[in-house]
């Protein structure tokens, strides 16, 4: 098996239960390594659960998830994973450098290696001149920005953002997924959840989530293929049932 079809992360038959509601139904799924995975879906759909699982923050009612060969939830493997939820996790009383400084001290960064990695992922997600504000001063999409900021701070193997770009403008949307592109290339696996269309075009393959359920799996480009659609969205709409 080449480097591009190792797989990194490995989901069989997980199910989610809240009390006696179930709310993920025996999900199965591959991503391999390297690649930029992207769960599409509408809110509400199982995303963010599914991947709080595969981060190791909540753990399946039944079935088995791995990540880099091992079983979910372990919390050794949290400096291996980055982790961005949808909201965002940040001490808002501290500056954004402060914030920067105390989860790199949490993955074992220090001295010329924290500041240098604190200076490259700033100037990715372009608050550089917001260094030094508090976060409390930060709009939402700022807020989105460090983030991001945060989850990239320790090089990670694997990625996985839920929703990274809601409230971030267009043009800095497009340089973040330009970034995405270049660590991917570098060998890093990145899983993004979205309900962007657009966002789902730019990723290596799909996986399509609603109502808790895995409805389609495949590149963008064969999912419209075997839809006859002309966009991600119809092709959606197709593997959910719904017909034009």
């Amino acid at each position: 098996m080449d480097r591009q079809q190792e797989i990194c992360i490995q989901a069989k038959n997980v199910i989610r239960k809240f009390d006696e509601k179930e709310v993920l139904h025996g999900i199965s799924l591959d991503v391999r390594k390297s690649e930029i995975f992207g769960l599409l879906g509408p809110s509400g759909s199982g995303k963010t659960t599914f991947v709080k699982m595969i981060s190791g923050i909540d753990e399946a009612t039944s079935g088995e998830i791995e990540v880099l060969g091992t079983r979910m939830p372990k919390l050794t493997m949290m400096n291996r994973i980055g982790y961005m939820a949808q909201s965002d996790a940040m001490y808002s009383e501290l500056t954004a450098k402060e914030n920067l400084e105390f989860f790199g001290a949490l993955f074992g960064l220090r001295g010329a290696k924290m500041k240098q990695r604190i200076q490259d992922v700033m100037e990715l997600v372009n608050l550089t001149e917001h260094l030094k504000r508090p976060v409390s001063a930060y709009s939402g999409g700022m807020k989105r920005r460090l983030s991001l900021a945060i989850a990239l701070m320790h090089e990670p193997e694997v990625l996985i953002l839920d929703e990274p770009t809601v409230g971030i403008d267009p043009v800095l949307r497009k340089s973040i997924w330009d970034e995405f592109e270049q660590l991917s290339q570098k060998g890093t696996t990145i899983l993004v959840t979205t309900h962007v269309m657009d966002e789902a075009d730019k990723c290596h393959r799909l996986g399509m989530v609603r109502d808790g359920s895995l409805i389609a799996v495949g590149t963008p480009e064969a999912l419209k293929q075997e839809t006859g659609s002309a966009t991600i969205e119809e092709a959606f709409l197709f593997y959910g049932g719904v017909r034009k």
